[in-house]
């Protein structure tokens, strides 16, 4: 059997032919047989298309700033498998991943009756093993991908929070935001909180919900944000309410994804599902004021700047226009690179009026899944035939070419996939 990290994880990638199978009757299987026993005393599951990994790190800052013992699971990673899992803020250790995965493996079976986990579907397991054995007050999970048939989704939540709809993983969760908007609302629970984020948001999602018998509360008619000079109030529809700081996240949308967070704990709270009531407002405060999360919107510093970014679909394009908007640099140069299964027309539609100069990255060597550089230049070409432009075999040559032609005072604005952002980021910095 594998004995390091490393090996185990490459072990994990041959158990089953699938790279995603989703289905909940394997999974579950394995994690009965190790006992399922409640990852947390409550349970705070996030789904939804974009915005997610902030909520989860939304969610724990505040609930550590109540003083609250909170477990986060969160996927992919960026540069060490370990951040997919935080207990008390800090990453799992190699030893403790390495202890749940045998015990997984045991639970698995061997032979021709083995269960065939994913890679993920190990890690989720892994995840909620080391919950249980933490004493956590509250468990953060962030889904995979969807929610109805994700792995997560063994775990009964207490409250869910689904941030925003957009088109992604179509291939498996269906063409139209409708059809994936069911989809998401597969994780929430009868008579249970459920948290829209988004002001529109589509009506599958909705009769989904409504299907659901869940508890739902909606952005803009059960809890609002307004935005004022110096900060910004959140408000419920019970009269609660709170005047809070600017998030330490810098784009616009962390606004919607920190009311969201607020309202899952107003809920909770409001039905005594915390054991012992929370200052809301004071944590909220503070988690707003304290919250990181690698590669939203993340400067790395220098003149030009390098900003990093995991978004990679149309929603969150336009979420970067919109601070490019706001940030009114002179010059933006885009280091770009995507997977070959996501709306690349989208994406550069989105944010070509914001571009200036576009330094495109084959992904083709970071994943099977990558798009290769000819396939994005085409697609640039197609779509923003007046582009200005060059081609690079990989993100740290698109990278230092965009370092070498920029300027003092502009931007390099690094994005379109979790490879991007993590090339990025083991870069040395300028």
């Amino acid at each position: 059997m594998p004995s390091t990290l490393a090996e185990w994880l490459a072990y994990q990638e041959g158990v089953n032919p699938h790279s995603i199978e989703l289905g909940l009757e394997r999974v579950n299987k394995v994690w009965q047989r190790m006992g399922a026993k409640a990852p947390a005393r409550r349970v705070i599951t996030v789904g939804g298309t974009n915005g997610k990994g902030s909520t989860v790190a939304l969610l724990e800052a505040m609930l550590a700033a109540a003083g609250r013992r909170v477990g986060c699971y969160t996927s992919p990673h960026l540069l060490r498998y370990n951040e997919r899992v935080r207990i008390d803020g800090h990453d799992a250790r190699d030893e403790d991943l390495i202890a749940s995965f045998e015990r997984i493996e045991a639970a698995r079976g061997s032979g021709s009756d083995a269960i065939p986990l994913t890679y993920f579907e190990y890690g989720t397991l892994a995840a909620l093993d080391l919950f249980a054995r933490a004493d956590l007050d509250v468990a953060v999970l962030e889904v995979g991908l969807g929610g109805r048939l994700d792995a997560v989704n063994i775990v009964d939540a207490d409250a869910v929070v689904i941030t925003t709809i957009d088109m992604d993983h179509m291939d498996w969760l269906g063409n139209d935001r409708d059809s994936i908007g069911r989809e998401k609302a597969g994780v929430a629970r009868r008579g249970r909180p459920a948290i829209v984020g988004e002001l529109d948001p589509p009506a599958g999602l909705l009769d989904a919900l409504a299907v659901s018998g869940a508890q739902v509360q909606r952005a803009g008619r059960d809890f609002r944000v307004e935005r004022h000079a110096q900060g910004w109030r959140w408000q419920h529809r019970d009269g609660t309410a709170f005047e809070l700081p600017d998030p330490a996240l810098p784009a616009p949308v962390q606004y919607a994804n920190a009311a969201a967070a607020i309202a899952a704990l107003h809920a909770l709270d409001a039905n005594g599902a915390l054991a012992a009531p929370i200052a809301l407002g004071q944590a909220a405060t503070d988690g707003l004021k304290s919250v990181r999360v690698r590669a939203r919107l993340q400067s790395l510093g220098g003149d030009p700047v390098v900003v990093v970014d995991v978004g990679h679909n149309p929603q969150a394009a336009r979420a970067l226009a919109d601070w490019l908007q706001l940030r009114r640099f002179p010059r933006v140069h885009a280091v770009y690179g995507v997977l070959a299964d996501k709306d690349v027309v989208g994406v550069l539609g989105a944010l070509g009026p914001r571009v200036d100069h576009w330094h495109l990255a084959g992904l083709d060597r970071d994943s099977p899944r990558g798009l290769p550089i000819g396939a994005l230049v085409e697609a640039l070409r197609q779509t923003l035939p007046e582009a200005s432009h060059d081609a690079h075999a990989s993100v740290a040559d698109a990278l230092a070419a965009a370092r070498a032609q920029a300027r003092p005072g502009e931007c390099i604005l690094a994005f379109g996939s979790f490879f991007v952002a993590s090339a990025v980021l083991a870069e040395p910095t300028a």
